[in-house]
């Protein structure tokens, strides 16, 4: 009887940890992700550069590339991301994968002209030895506005 006791409040210590850490890996993407975004407003492509896994794809309206292409588009101001208001922000961990949603609404300058789009971003983080790399930073355009 004793023995199994211990064993549900093993158990149930273990699903603890396991929640409390789920939560606590959660709360460091989301910290991730607003970082990228304030980066992204004030051109930091060398920060950036460091966030983007050198496999990472980033999908726009206009096409679809990758970290090389997307830091130096950055970098030159070819899109400036100037603020991303952010609506909602939800986050799932599958192993060491984290799928970040954001619905933001995106003041932006794309070839010197400025625009104000609602969006579905997708962002897909990988837990590699050295932290958490963006590999994959996805917008979807909404039809109506984007705090729905």
């Amino acid at each position: 009887m004793q023995k199994t006791i211990l064993g549900i409040f093993l158990l149930f210590l273990t699903a603890q940890f396991t929640f409390a850490q789920d939560v606590q890996q959660k709360k460091e993407i989301i910290e991730l992700s607003k970082t990228k975004w304030l980066w992204m407003e004030n051109k930091e492509a060398d920060k950036l550069a460091e966030l983007f896994d050198d496999k990472s794809v980033f999908v726009h309206m206009g096409g679809s590339w990758g970290k090389e292409r997307e830091v130096n588009i950055i970098r030159s101001g070819g899109i400036w991301y100037k603020k991303a208001d952010i609506h909602e922000v939800s986050v799932e961990i599958i192993d060491n994968t984290a799928i970040l949603l954001n619905r933001i609404t995106l003041l932006a300058e794309v070839g010197g002209n400025e625009v104000t789009n609602p969006f579905e971003v997708t962002e897909v983080y990988i837990k590699k030895a050295d932290g958490w790399k963006l590999g994959s930073l996805s917008f979807t355009k909404l039809m109506g506005p984007a705090d729905r």
